[in-house]
């Protein structure tokens, strides 16, 4: 391990080993990356996992030293901060995280937040003036929705959306009927949708896009990603700018966290980086802690949750008392098919369960069940189900909620690792309930 000489005079200081991130010329998986990339175990005692650092600041090698951080957290030097400052800026934990995480879509960079809502607004508020025009699909997360069409409409910022399942030229009429309208500084997709399952073709709205705004002016792409992501869909590659997360989902996969993420290239997180550290919507380093141990077995528990979601939903496809199962494996033609297998490489385990009958009959079944839980969220260890129309989409008006498809008999579901067998026992007896 080889020290470096500050030249602003600071003392010189011990680096981490180089990463391995290849073997003989074959590039390591995500999986093998989150056993130890990012950290050099000399830096902490001799530590195996990394520590949980809690501090709040951190301290300068000399006062050179300390100028010369706050110029790169301030942006008065490109490039950002050499080391570690403060901790609403960085901290060993979140920069670990960070490493790891954007090497699930291998991203040149990735950014951590203190909850998914604390990452898109992060976002929002990086790249979205007074006036602006958001374009963006529909149905949204309703949180997101809120935050677009309410908080930010206060100041002015009006939005269009397109239905997820859309096509280019649906797509690009909608921006070319933003464009007239203002100025668009973002395009804000989810797929798939929350909570209908249906998938947004992130190709079309790249080339829609691309295609509608010349040069500079082509707003940024962001598609929150957390219903696949990062194991079964990995957006950057179909022409995404930035991929958003609630890390509180699969990535931390245990129910017992909150937080968020975005990856991306380093051009459009930097700005984001600056807004993080002044609003000061950072992970804290537990959090960040808890989340390096989660990527462990993220491969892991997805790949089970995923296999049990398909049998589950087996069960239901032929059940007498369900309607319809929104689940991705189910597609076979039509356009959504197409979408899946263009993008996806995997169909989930989080889907859309439609009764029938109405509300009576959906709380009739969510009151029934004995292992899955009545819970909202998704993409833990545990099975999870919930009334989106009577919960998470509650603020929806109801006018909207029956165009996007959030009927009373919807049943959204969240497959976890235990016993697929036991689950199918659980659903039917609560199925014999309504």
């Amino acid at each position: 391990m080889e020290d470096e000489a500050d030249l602003t005079g600071a003392t010189p200081r011990r680096r981490p080993k180089p990463d391995v991130l290849e073997i003989g010329g074959r590039k390591l998986k995500p999986a093998t990356l989150m056993m130890g990339h990012g950290f050099d175990p000399a830096l902490s005692e001799g530590s195996l996992k990394a520590p949980i650092f809690l501090t709040s600041t951190f301290v300068f090698e000399n006062a050179a030293a300390g100028k010369r951080h706050f110029e790169g957290v301030t942006g008065k030097r490109p490039g950002g901060a050499e080391g570690l400052v403060y901790s609403r800026f960085n901290g060993p934990n979140q920069e670990i995280l960070e490493d790891r995480l954007a090497a699930w879509e291998d991203a040149e960079d990735s950014l951590t937040f203190s909850s998914g809502m604390s990452a898109i607004a992060t976002l929002l508020l990086t790249f979205v003036q007074p006036g602006d025009v958001i374009v963006h699909s529909g149905p949204l997360y309703a949180a997101t929705e809120t935050l677009i069409g309410r908080i930010l409409g206060r100041f002015g910022v009006t939005w269009l959306d397109f239905p997820a399942g859309a096509t280019g030229d649906e797509i690009s009429a909608v921006l070319e009927k933003a464009k007239a309208q203002g100025r668009v500084s973002l395009i804000y997709l989810e797929s798939p949708a929350n909570p209908t399952n249906a998938l947004v073709d992130v190709e079309a709205v790249a080339a829609s896009r691309d295609a509608v705004f010349g040069g500079d002016e082509k707003p940024p792409i962001a598609i929150d990603n957390t219903f696949l992501g990062p194991l079964w869909s990995k957006p950057l590659e179909h022409g995404a700018d930035l991929s958003v997360y609630s890390l509180t989902k699969y990535a931390g996969g245990h129910s017992d966290l909150v937080a968020g993420g975005i990856v991306g290239s380093k051009a459009l997180l930097d700005p984001i980086r600056m807004m993080r550290n002044t609003i000061g919507t950072i992970t804290d380093p537990n959090t960040a802690w808890m989340l390096l141990r989660s990527l462990e077995t993220l491969e892991l528990r997805m790949s089970r949750a995923g296999e049990n979601a398909e049998k589950v939903c087996a069960f239901f496809r032929d059940h007498p008392k369900v309607e319809s199962v929104g689940y991705l494996g189910f597609l076979k033609d039509g356009r959504q098919a197409d979408i899946y297998r263009r993008h996806c490489t995997g169909a989930g385990s989080t889907f859309s369960l439609y009764l029938k009958g109405g509300e009576r009959e959906a709380f009739a079944f969510l009151d029934a069940l004995k292992i899955a839980k009545l819970a909202v969220s998704l993409g833990g260890t545990e099975t999870l189900a919930s009334a989106p129309a009577a919960m998470t989409h509650l603020s929806v008006p109801d006018e909207r909620k029956q165009a996007l498809g959030i009927t009373d008999n919807l049943v959204r579901i969240s497959i976890g690792v235990e016993d697929a067998d036991d689950l199918i026992a659980d659903f039917d007896q609560a199925l014999a309930a309504i």
